[in-house]
């Protein structure tokens, strides 16, 4: 080529194509002069300013919805714009920004740049917003805006780098404010850099997308431009990184000392203290971003190779055109119809026929039917009824064990009142026998536990009452009113001190203490240890026998 410098001349037409598209979609539009946008220039600062917000919210991966993007321009007119709209107003001068100018209402954008290398015009397409479907308060779905790798090439071109240096660039200014010591600046260069390699992160993402949509629409010097960047970002990324992050914690550890050991620090120490601890958390951030950029990367890599593989696979399928291949056939000779069915068995994918396996001639062959008979035998000697009485014992056996346990916890707290875990572990210590009916297994203990604490409070007389007025199934399964109940009725162990009982309460202990029982064996047989924060059981008890509450006897 004579000019070597037209050679990127269509790449550079791509990012001045975003710019004239978003004017073109802008320009001539009479909808800005309803709220008072009347110069090109205040529009253009309108929508860069939402392009800007948008962005934001895309790299902090939180939601930004409609109403967001609304509340968003009602602060900015309140605080700078100064027109006179109302929230509903900026509301849907953000939805005409949004789905008119930026998303062309739905419509495909092309811009054509002039390829010198193949002497002509290519078309390129431009998006600068995408949006997902996210569910917010209590499942309403809500459409989530988000830039695509077009939107951030757009806002991040007026920094006037190139996007392979800008990681760079950033690297080295953050380098040398860390050398210089002066933190408050470093900290805005690292999470410029955070961004950074947030948006690559982003770029993969998109691409796998478009990927599984449809491999031919991502070319392959997008995968290899894509592929370059990922090298360059995770070449030396990380070493160096972990190399910034050990002189953070080296500094700070520093600081710490001093405050510690030789006097207290002063406000401007206090604040690179702060600024260190602030570097060392988007250092550990930035490493982790490195780590899930390396394992996309070959996941695109991957996920590339097996889409072209598959639709290479699909080329070698022969297709058939039904008017020409048929139709057209069959008028001309309309005998062709006896055999139709050989041309339509693969749309119903027939059973191929069978055919006679000369292999099974001088195979040695076994009768079936004594075994089909012996099966039959075992299959009426099955005594269903007999199952079922089991099944039901076991039920029973389980319910027993949550009502042994349950009224163990019953009958200490009646002792003195009250009863706490901590109290519980003392007991269960000194009395093995004790333990095994309070805990016999993990669940039982665990089931009767989270129970209690989610009734929080019971009255009786309320349990009793229902009882009364509804009828119900004999449930076969742990029910805690059902069971306590049960357990203060007539005829029941220890009845007459438990029909005292009028209220339950169940609380958390107030010292947040931890309780531990340890070698309780679960469903299996194995022993675990149980961790559980400290509960107070506590009974509210009725006058009986002319005895008042505080005479009941410890």
């Amino acid at each position: 080529m004579q000019y070597e410098f037209l050679k990127q001349f269509a790449r550079r037409m791509k990012h001045v194509g975003m710019y004239a598209l978003l004017l073109q979609n802008s320009m001539a539009k009479q909808t800005w002069k309803q709220y008072g946008f009347a110069k090109t220039d205040e529009q253009v600062n309108a929508i860069f300013a939402v392009m800007l917000y948008i962005m934001e919210q895309s790299l902090r991966e939180e939601s930004c919805t409609m109403d967001d993007i609304g509340a968003y321009i009602d602060n900015l007119n309140a605080g700078f714009f100064q027109k006179n709209m109302s929230y509903d107003d900026c509301k849907k001068l953000g939805d005409f920004i949004v789905n008119v100018i930026l998303s062309n209402e739905g419509r495909a954008m092309y811009f054509d740049g002039f390829d010198f290398d193949s002497r002509a015009y290519r078309s390129m397409n431009v998006s600068y917003i995408a949006n997902r479907i996210i569910y917010v308060d209590e499942g309403v779905k809500r459409t989530s805006y988000y830039l695509t790798e077009d939107g951030y090439n757009l806002m991040l071109s007026t920094l006037e780098i190139e996007n392979n240096m800008k990681l760079t660039i950033h690297e080295m200014i953050f380098k040398l404010h860390l050398e210089k010591q002066s933190y408050d600046k470093a900290v805005d260069e690292i999470k410029n850099v955070f961004n950074f390699m947030r948006i690559q992160l982003q770029k993969i993402e998109e691409a796998m997308l478009r990927v599984r949509r449809n491999a031919l629409s991502y070319s392959v010097a997008d995968y290899e431009a894509l592929m370059h960047e990922n090298m360059e970002t995770i070449g030396d990324t990380k070493e160096k990184f972990t190399g910034y992050r050990e002189m953070v914690r080296l500094r700070a550890s520093e600081l710490e000392q001093q405050n510690i050991n030789v006097q207290k620090l002063d406000a401007r120490e206090e604040e690179k203290l702060e600024n260190l601890r602030i570097i060392e958390g988007y250092l550990n951030r930035t490493i982790d971003e490195h780590q899930k950029i390396l394992n996309l990367h070959f996941d695109l890599k991957l996920l590339y190779d097996r889409e072209l593989q598959s639709l290479a696979q699909m080329s070698l399928i022969r297709r058939f055109s039904i008017r020409t291949e048929l139709y057209d056939k069959v008028l001309e000779n309309p005998q062709y119809l006896e055999n139709l069915d050989i041309f339509l068995r693969p749309l119903f994918h027939q059973q191929i026929p069978r055919i006679y396996n000369l292999n099974k001639c001088t195979e040695l062959q076994r009768p079936i039917r004594k075994k089909t008979a012996e099966e039959a035998e075992e299959l009426l000697d099955f005594d269903e009824k007999q199952w079922q009485d089991e099944l039901e014992r076991r039920k029973r056996e389980r319910l027993k064990t949550y009502e042994d346990a349950l009224a163990f916890l019953l009958d200490a707290a009646l002792r003195k009142g009250s009863l706490s875990l901590e109290e519980l572990r003392g007991i269960l210590e000194a009395d093995a026998a004790a333990r095994e009916i309070c805990i016999p297994s993990v669940d039982v203990f665990k089931e009767i536990m989270v129970e209690l604490i989610r009734n929080r409070e019971i009255v009786m007389d309320t349990l009793r009452r229902e009882k009364s007025e509804f009828i119900t199934e004999q449930a076969n399964d742990f029910q805690l009113n059902d069971m306590l109940l049960g357990l203060t009725e007539k005829g029941a162990k220890n009845f007459e001190q438990r029909k005292r009982i009028q209220k339950i309460l169940t609380e958390r202990s107030e010292d947040g203490a931890v309780v531990t029982f340890e070698g309780v064996k679960d469903g299996l047989g194995a022993e675990r240890t149980i961790r559980c924060t400290n509960v107070v059981i506590t009974l509210e008890l009725g006058d009986m026998r002319g005895i008042r509450r505080d005479q009941y006897g410890v």
